[in-house]
């Protein structure tokens, strides 16, 4: 995740039923164990950077339930780290449900599974539905909700980094002689999604990703550019990831005929329209004055920036994000198993050509 000039790919949403497609063609995505486990060794063997999942406790609803089926991220985590070689793979995390000294220590342990591959996704909340799941209740401000997870991630960097146990007496957490051991060896990717002001401080502040949608090129390449800037001033290189979704087909007909097939004719506009109002009331990873705008993106790719067509306007679309700024992009697709080896073979080979530089490209290389 931080080897030089890399365009950074990776998957997102996997371990969730439909993934990250809102419809309900029979063939949606399976998130099962085992295709989740085929997944990753294909991804593995062809040098995608990393596997990125969703934190999620209760479905969008629908005719489908959309994400109401989710392996948990750490034991998914680890798993699939240990069946891997080189590809990292985030754990998403909310910091209201989950215990810093606990989290300080799962990671840790399989920071050893993997030999270093861990990633850590922070989620400081949002779906106040989760929360009432969980008998918990949502902040109406982010910056209660932000304040939190700056103190959750406080402690679990000092387990980290203290040798000696220790004592902490915030506001949020009263701990008594903690002590993190083991810890990780090395560094550990961290990621944060952030809409609002503070939550865009909270990511410069702590994440090495920052992760925002790209709906509009050219806003992001304005909106990359003030945010380096501002890591910049807090003497941090951040870097910026967004997210897409792939339908590559040999013929642009083919591509959007597919997108009209499942996303026009069998979109699960029930949970759609769950999902865009939970994002309206209580989130703001989308600019409110487009999410509007986006609904059929919103079914083919839970928002993510279109990648549709054949293997060459895949890549030139592949290219005009890194060209935006972008330091990478999260893949994914109806269904990823049976999709991704088609854009490995036809269109990673492509995105040199187009000066982006991938370790996927090099893996090819590297393997004959």
């Amino acid at each position: 995740m931080f080897d030089g000039d890399n365009f950074l790919l990776g998957t997102f949403a996997s371990n969730c039923s439909g993934g990250m497609s809102v419809t309900k063609i029979p063939e949606r995505w399976d998130a099962s164990w085992a295709n989740n486990l085929k997944l990753a060794e294909l991804l593995d063997d062809a040098g995608i950077d990393f596997m990125l999942p969703i934190a999620r406790w209760i479905g969008y609803g629908g005719k489908t339930n959309f994400h109401g089926g989710v392996l948990e991220t750490m034991t998914w985590a680890a798993g699939l780290l240990a069946r891997t070689k080189n590809i990292t793979v985030f754990a998403t995390t909310h910091t209201a449900a989950n215990h810093p000294v606990v989290v300080a220590k799962q990671l840790a342990t399989i920071d050893q599974i993997s030999n270093g591959r861990i990633g850590l996704n922070i989620v400081a909340g949002w779906n106040k539905p989760e929360y009432e799941a969980l008998g918990l209740s949502l902040p109406d401000d982010h910056e209660t909700r932000y304040g939190y997870a700056q103190e959750w991630y406080d402690i679990v960097r000092m387990l980290w980094t203290s040798e000696e146990a220790f004592d902490w007496d915030g506001k949020y957490f009263k701990l008594k002689n903690v002590l993190g051991d083991p810890r990780p060896a090395r560094p550990m990717p961290v990621l944060n999604a952030a809409g609002s002001d503070q939550g865009r401080k909270f990511a410069i502040r702590n994440a090495d990703f920052l992760f925002t949608p790209a709906i509009d090129l050219e806003r992001s390449k304005d909106e990359i550019a003030a945010l380096k800037e501002l890591g910049r001033q807090a003497g941090r290189d951040v870097n910026v990831l967004t997210f897409s979704h792939v339908v590559c087909r040999p013929t642009e007909k083919e591509a959007t005929d597919y997108w009209d097939y499942f996303v026009r004719q069998n979109g699960d506009w029930g949970a759609v329209d769950n999902l865009v109002r939970l994002q309206f009331a209580h989130a703001q990873s989308f600019p409110h004055d487009l999410l509007a705008m986006i609904r059929d993106r919103m079914a083919a790719g839970h928002g993510g920036y279109p990648l549709t067509g054949t293997p060459e306007q895949v890549a030139d679309g592949i290219a005009a994000l890194h060209a935006a700024g972008f330091k990478g992009t999260t893949l994914s697709f109806v269904d990823y198993v049976e999709e991704f080896p088609y854009f490995r073979d036809n269109v990673l080979p492509l995105l040199a050509q187009r000066g982006v530089p991938t370790n996927a490209v090099r893996t090819m290389a590297a393997s004959g």
